[in-house]
């Protein structure tokens, strides 16, 4: 079994100038990035490994996820998750080492959005239709697959183990 988890990025910061890439989190994502971090080790969904974009949104929003795990995670920035496809992102997931069985990646929309939709074969129906409406920031989606290896993942082959947002968690 192999554990994909999907962590869109904080909310960021429009009020500046500058390039999109290096966009800050704003207030709300900053106070997301914790909540999911903690979510994340309280519910015992500690990757093996995290592989982040390196837009400083997605960097600062692992930054303040990872400090909610007692012992380190494992990292790679990787700049080809920036504003990635599905068809890119699959490709990284797909060069994952075989020892790594939890793997987290921290990116963007509509590529997150759009991946999410297509590996995942099997949910209950209530929370698939909450991830068709809406992917929102911090949201975190959360796909087992029935692989030995990364390499061996196909669209539509993964379950929905869970979907969840800062907002799900307030309720």
């Amino acid at each position: 079994m192999r554990r994909l988890i999907l962590l869109r990025h904080a909310k960021s910061d429009w009020s500046g100038q500058v390039d999109d890439h290096d966009r800050p989190l704003a207030e709300r994502g900053r106070a997301a990035s914790p909540q999911m971090g903690r979510y994340l080790a309280k519910e015992n969904l500690r990757p093996d490994l995290a592989v982040v974009s390196t837009a400083l949104r997605a960097r600062q929003t692992w930054e303040s996820a990872r400090s909610a795990f007692k012992r380190n995670v494992p990292e790679t920035v990787e700049p080809r998750l920036y504003d990635a496809a599905p068809a890119k992102i699959i490709d990284i997931i797909r060069q994952t080492p075989a020892e790594v069985q939890v793997l987290l990646l921290v990116g963007h929309n509509p590529g997150f959005h759009e991946l999410a939709l297509g590996l995942i074969g099997k949910a209950d129906p209530t929370e698939m239709a909450r991830l068709q409406r809406k992917y929102p920031t911090a949201g975190l989606v959360v796909i087992d697959f029935d692989v030995d290896i990364w390499t061996e993942l196909r669209e539509h082959q993964g379950r929905l183990e869970r979907f969840a947002t800062p907002a799900s968690l307030q309720k």
